[in-house]
């Protein structure tokens, strides 16, 4: 490998795990604005399985054919016009790609001072979780103390996130999941209670889950029938934040129930916000979140950690849907 060369993870066609490759590809080079980072881990999300697929193609600007959409790292070096970093400086961000690499190129004002006592897989492990949870509870539907929040799929990377962030505003979490141990996992993180969902969950669900009250949140992970499921469960005035499609991009709703509750629906995506909008985003969660990662408040959940040459190991234990936390991926070992 050539000095101008870094390893990487190449999606080299689309189709199943076996398709992962590490490969030495050029290093890319930092514009006057942007920060070369020397990645040391990053962490699974399901775009990654999708672009794997040849479902969800990268944004303009980033690596067609490197995945990962989270980091964290070092700067390495800068830009001429770079003000805000130094080499050597611990980060972590997001990025529309090419975060399953030795080095990436990120706008400086996308990137976050890493919190001092965390390692390198638990900062990966949490940019997207826990900056899509935060943007969803706190800014869009801007949770307040007391309130209750139902979010799907609490066991997940995001889940798990949600859960945390609820706690720490004070308000009450409650979740979902399709088996009960991950549940009883989910508890022990603070939990108020939780639901295990039939297939497909049904308004009658939704009914069952909201017996004891209406949920003033409902963040939903899933989509399909859980959308109509969480507006039985939801409270008057309250609000919906979908966030992700993965139980199906098309759903059924009970309108008549939605405007007699009076109900809010918020759909939200990160990775293809423009820059000015996913700077405000990652600002908002370096100044309300990442100093209670450094407080102790609230921590990372890691599944598991797999090195870059364990890629495609990495990515079968995703598709178990098995998994309780994120996976990481190591860069260096």
């Amino acid at each position: 490998m050539t000095s101008n060369e870094m390893r990487a993870v190449v999606i080299t066609r689309f189709g199943g795990p076996e398709v992962l490759e590490v490969r030495n590809v050029l290093r890319p080079e930092p514009e006057s604005n942007e920060v070369l980072v020397r990645v040391q881990a990053s962490a699974l999300n399901r775009a990654d399985l999708l672009q794997r697929r040849g479902q969800y193609p990268a944004p303009p600007g980033a690596p067609a054919d490197i995945p990962g959409m989270e980091f964290s790292g070092e700067v390495h070096a800068i830009g001429a016009s770079v003000r805000l970093w130094k080499p050597g400086q611990r980060v972590i961000g997001l990025t529309g790609g090419g975060a399953y690499a030795e080095y990436l190129v990120a706008h400086e004002r996308t990137l976050a001072e890493a919190p001092a006592n965390l390692s390198w897989p638990e900062l990966a492990a949490i940019p997207e979780a826990f900056i899509t949870a935060h943007d969803a509870l706190w800014m869009q539907a801007r949770l307040r103390p007391s309130e209750r929040v139902l979010t799907h799929a609490v066991g997940s990377g995001v889940g798990l996130a949600a859960l945390q962030l609820t706690r720490a505003m004070n308000a009450i979490p409650y979740g979902t999941s399709r088996t009960a141990d991950k549940l009883q996992r989910a508890k022990a993180l603070g939990l108020e209670s939780g639901f295990v969902v039939p297939d497909p969950p049904t308004p009658a669900a939704g009914n069952e889950w909201s017996k004891d009250g209406g949920f003033d949140v409902v963040l939903d992970l899933a989509g399909g029938a859980y959308t109509n499921a969480s507006l039985h469960a939801l409270a008057l005035q309250g609000r919906i934040v979908l966030v992700g499609t993965m139980a199906g991009a098309k759903a059924e709703l009970d309108l008549g129930l939605m405007l007699g509750k009076r109900a809010k629906m918020i759909g939200t995506v990160l990775r293809a916000r423009p820059l000015e909008e996913k700077i405000a985003v990652t600002h908002a969660f370096a100044d309300e979140v990442l100093p209670l990662f450094r407080n102790g408040v609230l921590r990372p959940i890691i599944d598991s950690e797999f090195s870059m040459q364990d890629v495609g190991r990495a990515h079968e234990r995703m598709e178990s849907n098995e998994t309780f936390g994120k996976i990481v991926l190591r860069m260096s070992d």
